[in-house]
């Protein structure tokens, strides 16, 4: 099986799933920081991404990292004043990162709309690929670190971080970071990677739950073009995993997936 051929983990329900992607991150985490000495992970925002990190709040096996030698990334960012409330990165401290011993620099927060490029949502995204690029290390595939874990959450419409169907974003073949206008989600302002960024990580783990995402699971597993439907274009080099629900997999070929685990 090539990592290109996704692998499928479908859970009875969102709860179990988030549980289930939370102590399979503390182990890859562990394992990255045992060989290594340390790890990098890109988190997502949405339901399911901030489901994930309240579950990695909670687990009792948390402490197993060593959250001063982990290095936080974002997918996609929701180009806001610092402190938004529908920011990801402010999200994602209340779920989770407030309460565990990070370190501040190893924080990679996307710029926001009030900082230092001012509204210029153009310079901000430059502004990242840099900060990406200066991290980067030999061994990198791309002007980004080589991620040990890429989280990312699908979207209705098959759109990954702030990548939606036929938009410039999801065309881009150079840059690893750009500027978003016009998202067709709201706020239409936006940071995000691009597929040649997702594609250097290790490991791409996509998450989807609700019925709400059962058709776009089924176009992205169904061979359907990145384009049309971004989802489909979100590989690891090493490994592409979907973790899903029952309902979110309601629509997908039983000869995709092996009988539900949990």
């Amino acid at each position: 099986m090539s990592a290109h051929t996704p692998q499928l983990v479908v859970h009875r329900d969102k709860e179990l799933m988030a549980e289930a992607a939370a102590a399979r991150l503390i182990t890859k985490v562990v394992d990255a920081q045992t060989s290594r000495g340390h790890a990098s992970v890109v988190l997502t925002g949405g339901r399911n991404g901030n489901g994930l990190l309240a579950a990695l709040a909670s687990s009792p096996a948390r402490d197993a990292i060593d959250w001063g030698r982990l290095d936080l990334w974002w997918g996609d960012e929701r180009f806001l004043p610092e402190g938004d409330p529908d920011r990801n990165v402010t999200q994602a401290r209340e779920a989770l990162l407030d309460a565990v011993p990070l370190d501040p620099e190893r924080v990679h927060a996307m710029p926001a709309s009030d900082g230092p490029y001012g509204s210029d949502v153009d310079a901000a995204a430059e502004a990242y690929a840099q900060e990406l690029a200066r991290s980067a290390g030999p061994e990198s595939h791309a002007a980004v670190p080589s991620f040990d874990v890429l989280l990312l959450g699908v979207g209705p419409d098959t759109h990954v971080a702030s990548l939606f169907p036929e938009l410039p974003a999801v065309r881009e073949t150079e840059r690893t970071v750009v500027g978003v206008h016009g998202s067709p989600k709201p706020p239409p302002t936006r940071v995000t990677l691009t597929l040649p960024a997702i594609r250097a990580a290790r490991e791409v783990w996509l998450l989807a739950a609700g019925e709400d995402k059962a058709q776009a699971a089924a176009i992205a597993l169904s061979g359907a073009g990145e384009i049309q439907a971004p989802a489909a274009g979100a590989v690891g080099r090493a490994r592409t995993l979907w973790l899903l629900d029952s309902a979110a997999a309601s629509q997908l070929p039983r000869s995709l997936y092996p009988p539900a685990s949990a």
